[in-house]
């Protein structure tokens, strides 16, 4: 009995705890006017658009470029040396001139050249006399041979004087040849049009053709035209041999930064050889180089065109962004939010895309602002500059 009057005691006290709880919760929600069960906290408003500046996916046709490291060279040049010996009278240049073809560079003290010519036709001279007066002997023994009056040997024999005589003419004219051609070498003339350098021999020295030592005059260059080397992958020559079957292709030579266009320019020709070590092969382009933007020894970038893509799907380089999965661009929304979309990119101008898949043509991306955006963001949007 004792046992069951404490059970019922307890169940009292929980009834009346419970009562009075329920009694407290009611009476907060008659102060507060609002129901037992309050609905969930309405969701966050949405943060301030993000400002991006978009472009649309254009067409339009994109040249294809093989792109290599040049090194530009003059188009011919050559040391000038002098090809006779003496002492340098005077130079017909200043440092770094334009010259002509046949302009005069240097002189050599011609005297010694000029006296051994004279002495060369002098000797001819008198080797025409000596054999005038031959013939007239060989004249009148042959005239007495006939007559019986002499023998037939002293007509052979001055037949043989005669003949000796018009061979040392010949040797005569010879050695007239090489002393005029030493005094044309005492006058040093241009080869070709082009740029002289510094000078490395000042009037009054004493100069040798053979000098061991490799000294020359000066350094002369033809800069316009003017030409540039570089290489490419063997794998490009089918496409370059099919250009040049169409024409002479075009080669860009672009600055260190690959900003600044330099010259425009046309393929000259391939080497005959791949070199096995790197698997390229060289090309040689030539520029007029009119404004004189490339000089011999300079590096540059070389673009040379092979194909063009004809109505090809472009957006701008900054369009384009890299994630784990690949490639993919911001794509607008009609309710201005962005979509990411992934695309495929056959080929990087440095400046414009070529897209294969992803886009259609007139879709909207953005083109800078990319950092803050993620799929469904609100932006607001600013056309880009014509020329971005």
């Amino acid at each position: 009995m004792l046992l069951q009057r404490q059970r019922l005691m307890r169940l009292a006290c929980v009834a009346q705890t419970c009562m009075a709880q329920t009694c407290m919760v009611l009476a907060c929600v008659a102060l507060s006017g609002s129901p037992v069960f309050a609905q969930s906290p309405p969701a966050a408003s949405a943060g301030p658009a993000v400002p991006v500046t978009v472009t649309k996916a254009l067409r339009q046709d994109v040249p294809v470029y093989l792109k290599g490291l040049g090194l530009v060279a003059a188009f011919n040049s050559v040391l000038i040396r002098t090809r006779v010996d003496g002492t340098l009278d005077s130079v017909g240049f200043t440092e770094g001139q334009l010259v002509k073809q046949g302009s005069l560079l240097a002189q050599v003290d011609p005297r010694p050249y000029q006296a051994a010519l004279d002495q060369s036709l002098a000797k001819k001279a008198s080797d025409e006399a000596t054999l005038a007066n031959a013939k007239r002997d060989l004249t009148r023994s042959s005239q007495l041979a006939r007559n019986q009056f002499a023998a037939q040997q002293t007509v052979d024999t001055q037949a043989s004087t005669v003949a000796q005589l018009e061979a040392a003419l010949k040797g005569d004219d010879a050695a007239i040849a090489l002393a005029r051609l030493n005094l044309d070498y005492s006058h040093i003339t241009a080869p070709f049009d082009g740029r002289v350098g510094l000078r490395q021999v000042d009037p009054g020295n004493f100069v040798r053709a053979a000098d061991n030592s490799g000294s020359y005059i000066v350094a002369l260059s033809q800069i316009q035209p003017i030409s540039m080397t570089f290489t490419v992958a063997q794998d490009s020559l089918p496409a370059i041999t099919a250009a040049m079957s169409r024409g002479k292709p075009k080669v860009l030579a672009y600055s260190a930064d690959d900003a600044t266009l330099l010259d425009t320019g046309e393929l000259l020709t391939i080497d005959n050889a791949i070199d096995p070590t790197t698997g390229t092969i060289k090309v040689k382009a030539t520029f007029g180089n009119a404004r004189n933007t490339l000089w011999p020894g300079q590096f540059v970038n070389a673009r040379l065109l092979i194909n063009e893509r004809k109505g090809a799907l472009t957006v701008p380089d900054s369009a384009v962004q890299r994630g784990p999965q690949g490639l993919f661009v911001y794509v607008v929304k009609p309710d201005q939010t962005v979509m990411l979309r992934p695309i495929e990119v056959v080929q990087d101008t440095g400046q414009i895309s070529v897209v294969s898949k992803g886009l259609d043509e007139n879709d909207t991306v953005v083109q800078s602002g990319q950092s803050r955006l993620s799929n469904g963001t609100r932006i607001a949007a600013t056309p880009a500059a014509a020329n971005s």
